[in-house]
């Protein structure tokens, strides 16, 4: 039966494909496609961890009998022969292994998705004794699945990894779409080497790191879905309309063919895209426009060449912090991380922001900030400033990747001039410690976030101490409008023309310009074509994105004349509803 779900359009384009189902992140399940030769090997797994459980299960009976003198329940041990029964039900064991044999999918996902395939037929049983079976299967799942945890398959030992994201290529017979209930910045940047044609997820907002990501990789993607991971079953045909925000679950045939048609639709405006890759991106009345790349590690350099980029605006250093189990990475690794990049833009400049986590982009893949509210705590510069050791190390490694190219130090999310002096201060450290070790480094140039209120308001302040300014519209417009960009339930709050931010943007661009530093958006606003021509207006000239939306920005560039846009931008300063004036 065809239904739709709804959630936020958070990267266009259509994508059409059979549902994946990835168990839920407290689960704590490998995801992996495993290759022809190790499909025996691996239902050996599952048949080792079966018989290991029903041992543990006879050791637990035995010692109830032993303790029979002692008024031991009966029911437990009733329970404990439900749960034998369960782990030689031809059902449970036939469909592993066709996920296993016919999906090539590791032991733990295979495991799981027959979970959901099951549980679901329990749910529908009449019977409320039979329903509630559903959790003694749910109890005798976890159980095998700790067993297989504690017998890691090969290929995880040969990765040294337990991602929740498949990372070796399928055995399938057409595309697939992954449905989850949320995925971790770490865990998506997994998707770009993946075989995904798009994503769903129940929870997140447009500008959740999630989302961001999904971007950058140019792939369709829905969140804030609510229930997509509960009504979506595996093997489903899914369409997922980016542009929209709504996923199609058993589509009829004519909305099939209506939706394949929007997908060819999109290949060919790509196409045509491509065309202006080699145009430089200058004005109808001559304004030369810098369009920089976003990136998240250094082989992203690649895509930002690819699309005519001048350098990047953006290196988001945390995801080389993440999905380590708290072991960060040392000064070597880092420096070269960064010399790479630096190398990679062949002579471009690259502007690397330190380690900016906390919020929706915790360390550990499987924890959240235990804070009350994350999102106002310990994060970006104040954790880097609360562990100095590691700034060090960080501030040391980018100053050694400076000998090799451009390289400016950009700083998140900072408040207080406080701050400022205590970056000074580390990067005076940095370069006497580099000294002693007689290391050869190069210089750089200081730069800040306007992503909090205070330092838009502040921004004379900013402008003594920087050489330039990046505007962080993500986070000035969560913190400027209270609302949690990461909220589903808060996420048309959202809103990127309330005439509060619009006044902070245009003020920051004018300041900056007055005092002859550069300025540029790295946030969301700045990819997003529809923006374009207000930022002109304000005088914007420097645009960093993720190299997927360079391409469309840049057909914006191309058509606007900057002299007639200021104007037009004054009535939308002055404006209460900019919404209706960017629509006319």
């Amino acid at each position: 039966m065809t239904f739709s779900l709804h959630g936020q359009a958070v990267s266009r384009g259509i994508a059409i494909g059979r549902a994946v189902l990835v168990a839920s992140s407290r689960m704590d399940v490998a995801h992996y496609f495993v290759a022809p030769e190790q499909v025996v090997a691996e239902i050996e797994r599952l048949r080792l961890a079966r018989d290991a459980v029903v041992a543990e299960l006879g050791r637990v009976q035995q010692g109830l009998q032993e303790l029979a003198a002692k008024d031991a329940h009966h029911e437990l041990s009733a329970l404990l022969d439900v749960h034998r029964m369960l782990l030689q039900d031809e059902q449970l064991e036939a469909g592993v292994k066709h996920w296993v044999v016919e999906r090539h999918y590791n032991a733990e996902w295979a495991l799981t998705s027959q979970l959901e395939t099951v549980a679901r037929q329990f749910d529908e049983m009449e019977d409320p004794y039979l329903r509630e079976r559903k959790a003694d299967l749910e109890q005798v799942v976890e159980r095998l699945l700790r067993q297989l945890r504690g017998a890691a398959s090969p290929l995880q030992v040969a990765d040294g990894q337990d991602s929740t994201v498949p990372s070796a290529e399928p055995q399938t017979d057409g595309p697939l779409v992954l449905i989850a209930h949320d995925l971790s910045p770490a865990d998506m940047l997994q998707f770009k080497q993946s075989v995904f044609a798009g994503f769903v997820t129940d929870v997140g907002g447009k500008t959740s790191h999630t989302a961001i990501v999904a971007r950058s990789m140019d792939i369709p993607a829905v969140v804030g879905a609510r229930t997509a991971s509960t009504l979506v079953q595996q093997d489903d045909w899914v369409i997922i309309d980016g542009d929209a925000g709504v996923v199609i679950v058993d589509p009829s045939p004519i909305v099939l063919a209506e939706y394949q048609f929007k997908q060819r639709q999109g290949e060919v405006e790509r196409e045509r895209l491509s065309r202006i890759k080699n145009t430089p991106a200058v004005t109808l009345d001559g304004e030369r426009i810098e369009l920089l790349a976003n990136i998240e590690q250094p082989q992203d350099t690649q895509a930002a060449l690819a699309v005519g980029a001048v350098g990047v605006g953006l290196f988001r250093t945390e995801f080389l912090f993440m999905g380590r189990d708290g072991q960060l990475p040392g000064e070597d690794e880092q420096f070269d991380a960064y010399r790479r990049a630096v190398e990679g833009m062949q002579g471009l400049p690259v502007t690397i922001r330190t380690v900016d986590v906390g919020a929706d982009k915790p360390l550990e893949r499987h924890t959240r900030d235990d804070h009350l509210n994350p999102a106002l705590g310990l994060r970006a510069i104040r954790w880097s400033l609360s562990e100095p050791a590691m700034f060090l190390t960080q501030l040391r490694a980018v100053l050694r990747a400076a000998a090799y190219g451009k390289i400016n130090l950009l700083l998140p999310m900072v408040a207080h001039a406080s701050e400022i002096r205590q970056v000074v201060a580390l990067l005076a450290r940095a370069r006497a410690q580099l000294d002693e070790r007689a290391e050869v480094y190069g210089s750089v140039r200081l730069g800040a976030m306007i992503e909090v209120p205070a330092a838009a308001l502040c921004v004379r302040m900013f402008l003594r101490h920087f050489d330039f300014l990046s505007i962080g519209t993500n986070d000035l417009i969560q913190y400027t409008l209270a609302i949690d960009r990461v909220d589903e339930s808060v996420a048309h709050l959202y809103d990127p023309l309330h005439p509060a931010i619009l006044h902070l943007v245009a003020s920051v661009i004018a300041e900056a310009r007055a005092q002859g530093k550069s300025v540029s958006v790295c946030g969301e606003m700045a990819g997003d074509p529809a923006m374009t021509r207000l930022l002109l207006g304000m005088g914007l000239r420097s645009f960093s994105m993720h190299p997927s939306q360079i391409l469309a920005v840049k057909q914006q560039v191309l058509r606007a004349d900057t002299r007639k846009l200021q104007a037009w931008v004054q009535t939308v300063l002055e404006s209460d509803d900019p919404q209706a004036l960017l629509m006319d």
